[in-house]
């Protein structure tokens, strides 16, 4: 899935592309993408004359603000990316008039959403697994909604310091009175999306590699030198990815269509099995939660090991 790094990639590419255009029309060949409003021929209509007035990001969502204080919220989800460029359907398959990777690499062919903007060029999704999701809000509902407000918060903004990390990592809210001790590993705090907007399966392995953490570690006992590795790490590695255009391991293509090149950074997510760039050890992979977790088990030693098996 698109994480912080890879949606930023794309925000920033829409607003070289697309800011300030006029959607006039939309296709799709799968109305289940659009979740709000339900019905296609509804969200086309409140599409259609919608100026883009500001491209943002919030977490991994991506928000168009349009004019009729409406809002357009894409999540890519899995596999989608958006795409710039010019289409032209030709016996039932949009093939692109543009040369180059938005043509020749396969993962931009999975076309299941196409906006027509005002300059006759086009934005579509490409989405091989159809899992993404695209709805039509009026902006103050979005932005004051339970689930948008439960976001945490961004962790490259300049009012994210070492001690606003330190409160969201280790106090827990709670409905009355102080805020708890929180506890659970690491590795599924940084993922947790109301504590921290963006981080995903990649980067919490690459910020734990680089901060020398076991990313199953519980939170509660991570020492204040710890959590300023945590911190400093976290900084460096998904303004790095930034700057590398984000990671196309998998899917992820810019809007551009071209690969992310965040891979040759990578030091730990899906290395399994290679030796560690640090110190030469094998790269270990362990199950946590239903998802993976990538680590050098000399460079981020934990010795827990009911934990491990947990």
């Amino acid at each position: 899935m698109p994480e912080l790094p890879e949606v930023e990639t794309i925000v920033r590419g829409l607003n070289a592309k697309v800011l300030g255009r006029t959607f006039v029309d939309v296709w799709t060949d799968f109305p289940k993408t659009i979740k709000k409003p339900k019905d296609f021929s509804q969200f086309k209509k409140e599409i259609k004359n919608k100026k883009i007035q500001k491209i943002w990001r919030r977490g991994k969502n991506i928000i168009f603000n349009l004019t009729g204080n409406k809002a357009l919220l894409v999540h890519q989800k899995l596999t989608g990316h958006l795409l710039s460029g010019k289409w032209r359907q030709d016996g039932g398959v949009w093939k692109s008039l543009i040369p180059g990777p938005i043509s020749d690499d396969p993962m931009n062919r999975f076309l299941h959403l196409i906006f027509f903007l005002d300059n006759n060029r086009q934005l579509a999704l490409s989405d091989l697994r159809k899992f993404a999701k695209v709805e039509i809000w009026d902006k103050n509902e979005l932005e004051n909604s339970k689930w948008f407000k439960s976001l945490g918060p961004e962790p490259l903004e300049k009012k994210f310091t070492f001690e606003k990390l330190k409160k969201v990592l280790t106090k827990k809210k709670a409905a009355k009175g102080e805020p708890r001790q929180r506890r659970g590993k690491i590795k599924q705090i940084l993922m947790n999306q109301e504590v921290i907007a963006g981080i995903g399966n990649i980067y919490s392995d690459e910020i734990l590699w680089k901060a020398k953490i076991h990313p199953f570690k519980d939170i509660s006992k991570l020492t204040e030198t710890e959590l300023k590795k945590i911190y400093t790490a976290l900084q460096e590695i998904l303004k790095k990815s930034i700057e590398l255009r984000g990671e196309s391991i998998s899917d992820f293509r810019d809007i551009e269509g071209r690969r992310g090149f965040f891979d040759k950074a990578r030091k730990v997510y899906h290395r399994e099995g290679e030796k560690c760039s640090r110190c030469g050890k094998i790269i270990k992979r362990l199950k946590l939660a239903g998802r993976s977790a990538h680590f050098c088990p000399k460079c981020q030693p934990f010795h827990d090991y009911l934990s491990l098996r947990a």
